[in-house]
């Protein structure tokens, strides 16, 4: 075992790794810096009190993964400052301040449908279900902006094969939490709420498709989909669903949350492919968070080798 835990050590039992000190004089001193706006978002932040939901803590055992590139990682700040997470705001940085008081444990996720063996796992089931990789992914956002990330997890087939999905089972279909006592600004987040997600079962079950539980050596931040969410590092963002509750396996195409907003804009694949536009915008380039100039995006983000050989023979611009 891979994942070393304290005698009668559980997920719930995880307690935050920072202590919140000396509040009122950190509130002067930067009163006396003239913060501005900056300033007073940090102000209302503290005065709302240390953080009372799941803080990320080191997870111990992850090995190295496969397909990990090379390039230079995006730096911890930006990618948990930087969010597309609708059910705490639609701001990029209203995630990191409003999923502060998010309660991620306990926790479980029923896995149902088409398949032999239905079950829920609990948080500690999934920890343990096989040892925790790092993967150095690419990951493309559909507003043209990128990230480098150090997940952590293993392939989602691990899970699947443990359920023995039935000859009838041609997708996965994906759903989040949606808790309006906790996600209070779900209501005005402009999509249907709980978010869902979906992949051809040929997708779901490729190497590269990832159940994760962390990322930069840690359990994940709330903001970023904590405790355990999906990445498919081939496809844009949206598709990596967050705070994953619900796994069904499914005959049909299921319904996908952009899908159902903007069905012109943002299709079922969601490939990431530089010769199809978004809409509004090229994807034709991408800008790295953290970098100023624009580079070429890659098709299928630079896992061709890996996912090409799933979509021979398909019109990518018409299964978008």
């Amino acid at each position: 075992m891979l994942i070393k835990h304290k005698p009668d050590l559980t997920y719930a039992d995880i307690t935050p790794k920072a202590v919140y000190t000396n509040r009122r004089s950190f509130l002067l001193g930067l009163l006396a810096t003239g913060g501005a706006v900056a300033g007073w978002k940090k102000v209302n932040l503290l005065l709302s009190g240390p953080a009372t939901g799941s803080v990320p803590v080191k997870l111990n055992g992850v090995v190295k993964g496969p397909y990990n590139t090379d390039e230079k990682q995006t730096s911890y700040n930006d990618v948990t400052h930087y969010n597309n997470f609708y059910e705490f705001g639609t701001g990029k940085e209203d995630p990191a301040q409003n999923a502060r008081n998010f309660q991620t444990s306990p926790w479980s996720v029923s896995v149902e449908g088409e398949v032999k063996k239905p079950r829920k796992f609990t948080m500690d089931e999934i920890m343990k279900l096989a040892p925790l990789e790092e993967r150095i992914y690419r990951h493309r956002c559909v507003e043209a902006w990128s990230i480098v990330v150090p997940w952590i997890g293993y392939s989602f087939n691990v899970l699947a094969k443990l359920v023995e999905p039935s000859p009838k089972a041609q997708y996965v279909a994906f759903q989040s939490l949606y808790d309006p006592r906790q996600m209070p600004l779900g209501g005005s987040a402009g999509i249907e709420l709980p978010y869902v997600e979906g992949l051809r079962l040929d997708e779901a079950m490729n190497p590269l498709t990832l159940l994760c539980v962390g990322m930069y050596g840690e359990t994940l931040p709330n903001q970023d989909g904590a405790p355990v969410r999906m990445v498919i590092p081939w496809k844009y963002g949206f598709k990596s669903i967050k705070s994953l509750v619900s796994i069904r396996f499914v005959k049909n195409m299921p319904p996908t949350t952009w899908n159902i907003a903007n069905a012109h804009e943002y299709g079922f694949y969601s490939n990431v492919n530089p010769n199809v536009d978004h809409p509004r915008w090229s994807q034709a380039k991408e800008r790295r968070l953290g970098e100023f100039f624009r580079r070429p995006t890659l098709m299928f983000n630079g896992y061709g080798d890996q996912v090409a050989s799933m979509y021979t023979g398909m019109d990518l611009r018409k299964y978008f």
